[in-house]
C-alpha cells in the first residue's frame, strides 16, 4: 500500500461518514435555530427548551433516511470489500 492509497482511502471514508451524518445534523441545526430564533423573539431565555424538539428532529430524520443511509454504506462497504484483492500487491 502506498502513501496515496492509504490518504485517499481515509478521504473516501471522511466523506461517506460526513454524508451519512449531514441529514440529521442538518435537521438538528434547522430546530435549533428555529427555536432560538422563537426564544429571542420572545425573551424566553430557557435552555432546556431545545432539547426534546432537536431529539425528535434528528429521531425523525434518521427514519426518513434510514434506507438511504443503509443503501450508501452497504455501497461502500461493497466495494472496499470487493476491491481487496487489488490493495494487496
Amino acid at each position: 500500500m502506498s502513501q496515496q492509497f492509504v490518504i485517499h482511502l481515509g478521504r473516501e471514508v471522511f466523506f461517506t461518514a460526513i454524508i451519512i451524518a449531514a441529514p440529521m445534523l442538518v435537521a438538528g441545526l434547522i430546530v435549533g435555530v428555529t427555536i432560538s430564533v422563537i426564544q429571542t423573539a420572545t425573551s424566553i431565555q430557557e435552555q432546556t427548551l431545545t432539547f426534546i424538539p432537536k431529539i425528535l428532529a434528528v429521531v425523525v430524520s434518521l427514519i426518513l433516511f434510514f434506507p438511504w443511509m443503509m443503501n450508501t454504506i452497504l455501497a461502500f462497504t461493497t466495494e472496499l470489500i470487493s476491491n481487496i484483492p487489488n490493495y494487496i500487491h
